[in-house]
């Protein structure tokens, strides 16, 4: 419980309206986007300036107070959940795009904007900004570069890393600093951007950034691709990417999500297939209409049983929104959901999937694969209830058996999620003890005193 004379600092640094104390409001800063982590701040602050974040966290760490950095919460890793209470610092209210440069191609946002703003923003200078997380209708950039974001472009476009030119970052200490610039090459000394960019909040809060803006496509086509077998619409991942093509997306959704989705939200998609592969090529209208026919005779090469080319932009938004509606078909079909965002080099995708498959069968747990197939990212993910402690171990306990086996077939435990608490128990078995140490010793250079976000990524001495 922080003393009053705390909350009553924090009111004179940002205002007593950008201070909430009262429980209910407390309630609503206790959780992200997992379904089993909760944990109330003792106070939430909104700073709307890099001096009043940097008071902040002067004070918290003189007094030794957590803070856990906030922006919408709509990540998936527990990793803006104040799981040791103290201080949560939302960043909402720094919302400005502070410039876009189309001349040079990049753009200057606080880390409050707003991604379907940015967006927005952007297009009417035709421009846009590549990663699309699934939450872009709320996710703020602040949290898609602590967390790295990704989404379905990221196949053809990159994760959030490839497009961060330089940060002004405040420092758990309560300096602020400038790392990277707004040039394209920067190879000045360490790369202490990418340093801060998927760092989970650990290291620093991101008050502003410099980013990299593209020139909208002038030409897109979607194709949603119907296979009776999810591992051979994983196999035609690869063998579409290995023809030439680079589709600006890939993504995968199984017969569990297609019945779901039209469960909820009937949209006309086939519910006796066993997987869609929905691809998007853009570029100049020439190649797309090239690609796009590729696409379509490789995978009716291998075992594609229709293709359905969208006629218009009706028809392929249409398509999109079933693949956005995924999600949400999936979090709301049981009380607890263990969602992972494992990542496997592409050509090992359809063993992944049967090894979901046959884990899960065994064990009696319904599940579902979902996820950006493209870049080898995807979210099994398995319906279980905490309540019921048998039913929920039998689901973590599979989960781990996917985990570990993504992990031997080259994989690696995110892909876009990051560790947060959710996946900070199976670091050690997919990263090499040194660099964990190495990354341990990072945080205690930065933030000595261990008040930022602590407890996410590793596990600490007590849980190991």
């Amino acid at each position: 419980m922080i003393e009053k004379r705390i909350v009553d600092e924090l009111i004179r640094i940002v205002g007593k309206d950008d201070v909430l104390t009262e429980d209910e409001d407390l309630a609503s800063y206790s959780f992200d986007g997992t379904t089993n982590w909760v944990h109330k701040p003792d106070v939430v602050v909104f700073p709307t300036s890099p001096q009043e974040i940097s008071e902040i966290l002067k004070l918290a760490n003189k007094r030794r107070i957590p803070v856990t950095p906030r922006g919408a919460g709509t990540n998936v890793s527990g990793g803006s959940i104040p799981i040791k209470g103290g201080i949560v610092l939302c960043t909402t209210k720094m919302n400005r795009i502070l410039k876009i440069d189309k001349e040079n191609l990049m753009a200057t946002v606080e880390p409050g904007v707003v991604l379907m703003d940015f967006n927005v923003a952007l297009a009417k200078e035709g421009l846009f900004f590549p990663p699309d997380p699934q939450s872009f209708l709320a996710a703020t950039m602040g949290g898609v570069i602590a967390e790295n974001g990704g989404g379905p472009a990221c196949v053809k476009y990159g994760v959030t890393k490839q497009y961060v030119l330089g940060l002004e970052v405040v420092l758990p200490i309560g300096e602020i600093i400038e790392v990277g610039g707004v040039t394209m090459k920067n190879v000045t000394g360490y790369d202490l951007t990418m340093l801060f960019t998927g760092s989970e909040g650990t290291l620093g809060v991101i008050s502003k950034a410099n980013l990299v803006v593209k020139p909208l496509p002038q030409a897109t086509k979607t194709l949603m691709v119907v296979f009776d077998d999810v591992a051979v619409a994983g196999e035609n991942v690869y063998h579409v990417l290995s023809s030439g093509v680079v589709p600006s997306k890939i993504e995968l959704l199984d017969n569990w999500v297609i019945n779901s989705i039209e469960r909820l939200q009937p949209m006309g998609l086939p519910k006796d297939a066993g997987a869609l592969l929905l691809f998007e090529v853009d570029g100049v209208p020439e190649a797309v209409e090239k690609e796009a026919k590729q696409v379509e005779e490789v995978c009716r090469k291998y075992g594609a049983r229709d293709v359905r080319v969208a006629k218009d932009k009706a028809e392929a938004d249409r398509y999109w929104t079933a693949r956005r509606a995924g999600f949400a078909a999936v979090f709301s079909a049981a009380p607890t959901v263990l969602a992972e965002d494992v990542t496997v080099p592409r050509n090992k995708i359809p063993d992944l999937i049967r090894k979901v498959d046959e884990v899960c069968k065994a064990r009696g747990i319904e599940y579902s694969v979902i996820g950006h197939a493209g870049d080898g990212n995807l979210h099994p993910s398995l319906l279980t209830d905490m309540r019921d402690k048998e039913s929920f171990q039998k689901a973590q306990e599979a989960m781990g058996m996917i985990i570990e086996y993504a992990v031997e077939l080259g994989g690696v435990l995110s892909g876009e999620h990051g560790i947060g608490l959710e996946k900070k128990k199976f670091l050690k078995k997919a990263m090499d003890p040194i660099a964990i140490e190495l990354m341990k010793g990072i945080k205690k250079i930065v933030d000595p005193n261990n008040i930022l976000n602590p407890g996410k990524i590793w596990e600490e001495a007590e849980e190991a």
